[in-house]
């Protein structure tokens, strides 16, 4: 199976499942959408799943999510889904079937996303306030 790109160095993995994989270096992996590995990637894995997932980002359009949890329903049906938190992207599970060149780059620019959540939070709090006008 080739969730993780070519390039690990180090895992480690304990009974309750925890893993933590080390890459030698953060890249970007082209799927049928891209993913940023950082260089470092945890999480837990249990039956038809990894959840509690850190240091992959997905890429959809032109904004990167975390991908929160990986998960096989239904092994016969060949489909496999990332979870990025707003909604689950679906996949065919061939896709990830031999590990992926890890190619090199620095990464998703998170810093316009945070403005995004950050004013989409203050507009539900109502700190921040629209006036409407008449068109």
């Amino acid at each position: 199976m080739g969730l993780l790109p070519k390039g690990v160095t180090n895992f480690t993995f304990d009974n309750s499942g925890k893993f933590h994989v080390h890459l030698d270096r953060a890249c970007n992996a082209k799927f049928e959408n891209e993913l940023h590995y950082d260089m470092n990637v945890s999480g837990v894995l249990r039956y038809g799943q990894i959840d509690a997932l850190s240091g992959i980002t997905a890429q959809d359009l032109f904004l990167w999510f975390p991908v929160k949890e990986i998960r096989v329903d239904i092994p016969s049906s060949g489909l496999i889904y990332f979870d990025v938190g707003v909604v689950s992207k679906q996949f065919s599970l061939s896709s990830f079937e031999t590990p992926r060149d890890c190619l090199d780059n620095p990464g998703p620019d998170l810093r316009g996303w945070r403005q995004i959540v950050q004013t989409v939070s203050e507009i539900l709090s109502g700190k921040l306030n629209f006036a409407r006008t008449a068109l």
